[in-house]
């Protein structure tokens, strides 16, 4: 897309969620005393309070789990319509990203369709954004 996005705020804990893409990366937070995962980025497991977190490198694949389209240009630049999702990522159990669905047409979109993660960088920032696979 080619609008500038909102710069997010980089701390400890969003770092490596903002910047993995440089590498090709999705990381998401993982405990490492419960194993489950906690997104957005934490200092503390959601689910045990446990300060045993740390990114875990997670495949960048998963589904639709639903979405809108949107025809509003809110922003300089921004072309319309395009997709926002959530997508339930499949190795991150408990993990819903909001996002964009890009590169293809918006009414080619559905729910449950499979996407996998590819990034658009943006002044240091790695965007996660998904595209449908066959």
């Amino acid at each position: 897309m080619a609008w500038q996005r909102s710069r997010p705020r980089l701390d400890r804990d969003n770092r490596a969620f903002w910047t993995g893409g440089a590498e090709g990366k999705l990381h998401i937070t993982r405990c490492g005393d419960c194993g489950n995962y906690t997104h957005p980025p934490r200092e503390l497991c959601r689910h045990c309070q446990s300060g045993n977190v740390a990114p875990h490198a997670v495949a960048g694949t998963g589904i639709i789990d639903t979405y809108t389209i949107n025809h509003q240009a809110w922003a300089k630049d921004m072309e319309v319509p395009f997709v926002i999702a959530r997508v339930k990522l499949d190795d991150a159990p408990g993990v819903y990203l909001t996002t964009n669905i890009v590169g293809s047409p918006v009414d080619a979109v559905d729910i449950d369709d499979r996407v996998q993660v590819v990034f658009e960088e943006q002044d240091g920032i790695w965007f996660p954004l998904f595209e449908k696979v066959a």
